[in-house]
């Protein structure tokens, strides 16, 4: 039997310990557009098709009951990690940002197929990569 076709991932969740703080700095950072936004949670719009869902941690370890159905629990610890696609034409312009937002590199990677990846850290400690084409063989 063959796989039903694929869109990619839709949503990425990391769970944080303030979610002003969280979604002012994604917002900064990224550029996002509040999609939603509750007491336990805030979705962040992440490129043109992608959603950031910052989630207060310990918020939705109980099932969450909507009008359209019930969101299994889950919930996240430690620093986590997620990666954003970026063109390697603006790996100098993330620099830059991240530079004027008084975020340091954490590391540099040049990666075996040509990508290359900065490192940093979000308020939460969480590990964010910016990776260009090359990185991985699908992309």
């Amino acid at each position: 039997m063959s796989t039903p076709e694929l869109y990619g991932i839709l949503e990425t969740s990391l769970y944080v310990d303030d979610l002003d703080r969280s979604a002012s700095f994604y917002t900064l950072l990224f550029g996002s557009v509040e999609l939603v936004r509750d007491d336990r949670l805030c979705a962040l719009s992440l490129g043109d098709h992608q959603v950031l869902l910052l989630f207060r941690k310990g918020a939705s370890e109980r099932p969450g009951v909507t009008p359209g159905g019930t969101i299994p629990p889950h919930d996240g610890q430690g620093d986590l990690h997620m990666a954003v696609g970026i063109p390697e034409t603006d790996l100098d312009a993330w620099r830059q940002k991240l530079d004027s937002m008084g975020i340091s590199l954490e590391s540099t990677v040049h990666w075996p197929k040509g990508g290359t990846s900065l490192y940093f850290r979000d308020p939460d400690n969480h590990s964010i990569e910016l990776a260009t084409p090359g990185t991985w063989e699908v992309f």
